[in-house]
């Protein structure tokens, strides 16, 4: 079969058995987008800007065990995503972003709109590729979804000429893939295996530290299994949510930054700490010196092995994939004839709990001003915790991942490593597509939603009934608290001196829009937003200006010098 270099790429799509491309069209991708008009497998969706193509398409992909597919033009098409390239590549997201090039003899003439993708995606991507002949773009096609899927995942890039696009082959897409310098460890050291689990054994204070490595490697089953095995105290990270359920007393809750007490106090003063599928960033433990103050025995999984022992030591490093690691730790636990020590961890348990009990996810309930905390809580009992939550990123996205108890993995889908603002309302859209039946909410902030708020004329378009829960204090709330702790007050920049109406906003692309300013109304808004299955509902949701995110540790001190609101 002879075919253009367009038919190969949509081909190629077909045989990955892709459902949807997430892109936007212009002069260097017209005959891929030709051959899609051609064709009613590979569905696109025509977003309104490049970076929310790619913030969608990583939307799908954590929503799914499936590989997101973004399509942009070169030049500023290339350069407007590079933003969502990034926010994946950060939160190993896999991806595959095909983009297009000027014609290969015009490359490095400055020939317009070309940039030269490959050096500016090279520090943000797992690998990417510039295809040259025609022949190579169906290999280079598998290799990129085999690099993006297997061990630790994360976004590859694609760049295609156009004229290599409009060139003709002969269609042949491999069955296989093998790359000899690429071959990630999957099976875990024995060896390691089973020092870690005596470890394990022997502690008398345990603690299962994990993070979004559980989540990509589909391992959420086998964690909650060994941690009721051994009867341990659990913590996630802000990418693991989920891996753990939330509302299981086992659940310390979310550690680091903005964790709680009990979790932050429990990981410092562990003596056997198992850290699954996580890294050790500087929100998760703060000040590696502080954290080394406390001796403990560290056991780390991961299938990357440059993630271990890059910010704190460990003493059994076991690479390879979470879900075989775990099956081999699992089998030998069960095999065992020893258990921890019963009385040693009912003291730890004890000591736990009397941590647990300075409640430090309090805040007024009885406001006449409406508490964003309060908003989650409702929105969390209205959903019966079952939706999928994406976030944007500041105070808002902390209160969400605080207050919204996550049982399920895969249901939290927020911009961790990166932090981008803009990231809730397109991955939202990825999101509702992978889960046409399911309930999607996007919790965000007046600042982050206007960074992507035209994909509101998408959701029309594909007829996709978010909810929207804007939590409007006229503020970039976490600048402006940083501001208010460390900066005197001095409200630099922060301070949204105009806002639209964003009911009215709403409305005007063909959406329901409630603004909602009492306490009182709160719970009656999520539920007709709910209610209203088949249209997009925007709820602006006025809320405290002055409310701070708590627990909080500072930038440079340990996980045990929290500040607590009680504190100040």
């Amino acid at each position: 079969m002879v075919v253009t270099g367009a038919e190969v790429v949509v081909k190629c799509l077909q045989e990955e058995n892709i459902e949807y491309v997430f892109g936007y069209p212009g002069g260097a991708v017209l005959h891929i987008y030709d051959e899609l008009f051609k064709q009613d497998k590979v569905r696109h969706v025509l977003v309104r800007h490049e970076q929310a193509a790619v913030h969608a398409a990583d939307g799908y992909a954590r929503s799914t065990e499936k590989v997101g597919v973004a399509l942009v033009t070169s030049g500023p098409g290339v350069t407007n995503a590079v933003t969502g390239i990034a926010t994946a590549y950060m939160d190993s997201i896999p991806l595959v972003v095909i983009t297009g090039q000027v014609p290969t003899a015009a490359i490095g003439l400055d020939a317009f709109q070309e940039v030269d993708t490959v050096g500016i995606t090279r520090p943000c991507v797992k690998h990417n590729f510039l295809v040259k002949n025609v022949e190579d773009i169906a290999p280079t096609i598998k290799k990129a979804f085999y690099l993006a899927r297997t061990g630790r995942p994360g976004p590859v890039l694609v760049d295609i000429p156009k004229d290599v696009t409009a060139q003709r082959c002969e269609y042949d897409y491999p069955r296989s893939v093998a790359m000899r310098s690429y071959n990630p460890v999957v099976k875990g050291h024995q060896g390691q295996i089973k020092k870690a689990v005596q470890l394990l054994l022997e502690a008398r204070r345990p603690m299962v530290y994990a993070g979004g490595g559980v989540i990509q490697s589909n391992s959420s089953e086998k964690l909650v299994k060994l941690v009721r095995m051994l009867g341990f105290p659990c913590t996630n990270t802000l990418m693991g949510l989920g891996g753990y359920p939330a509302t299981d007393r086992q659940f310390v809750g979310m550690l680091g930054m903005h964790g709680t007490y009990e979790a932050n106090m429990a990981m410092q003063y562990s003596d056997v700490l198992l850290a699954i599928g996580a890294r050790f960033d500087d929100r998760v433990i703060g000040d590696p010196a502080h954290f080394a103050q406390v001796p403990r025995k560290i056991i780390h999984i991961d299938i990357d092995p440059s993630s271990i022992s890059k910010r704190v030591k460990v003493d059994i490093p076991i690479v390879g994939n979470v879900s075989d690691v775990l099956d081999d730790v699992l089998r030998l636990i069960e095999s065992a004839t020893s258990r921890p020590d019963g009385e040693a961890l009912a003291a730890w348990w004890a000591q736990i709990e009397e941590w647990r009990g300075r409640d430090c996810l309090k805040y007024d309930r009885a406001s006449p001003i409406i508490k964003p905390q309060y908003v989650i809580e409702k929105l969390w009992e209205v959903t019966g915790g079952d939706a999928f939550v994406t976030s944007d990123v500041g105070q808002h996205q902390m209160w969400a991942a605080q207050f919204y108890k996550f049982d399920k993995p895969r249901r939290w889908i927020n911009s961790g490593g990166l932090g981008t603002m803009g990231f809730g309302l397109p991955a939202a859209m990825g999101v509702q597509l992978a889960h046409p039946g399911s309930a999607v909410a996007c919790v965000t902030g007046e600042g982050s939603i206007q960074m992507c708020i035209q994909e509101l004329g998408t959701c029309k378009q594909f007829r996709l009934p978010l909810k929207i829960v804007n939590l409007n204090n006229r503020y970039l709330g976490m600048v402006r608290q940083w501001q208010e702790l460390f900066h005197g007050n001095r409200y630099s920049g922060s301070y949204m001196d105009f806002l639209p109406d964003f009911a009215r906003l709403a409305e005007a692309y063909g959406h329901v829009g409630i603004t909602v300013e009492s306490p009182s109304d709160v719970e009656g808004a999520l539920q007709e937003a709910f209610e209203r299955k088949n249209e997009l509902v925007f709820l602006d949701i006025k809320v405290d200006q002055t409310e701070n995110v708590y627990p909080m540790v500072l930038g440079g001190k340990g996980l045990t010098e929290m500040i607590l609101s009680e504190d100040l």
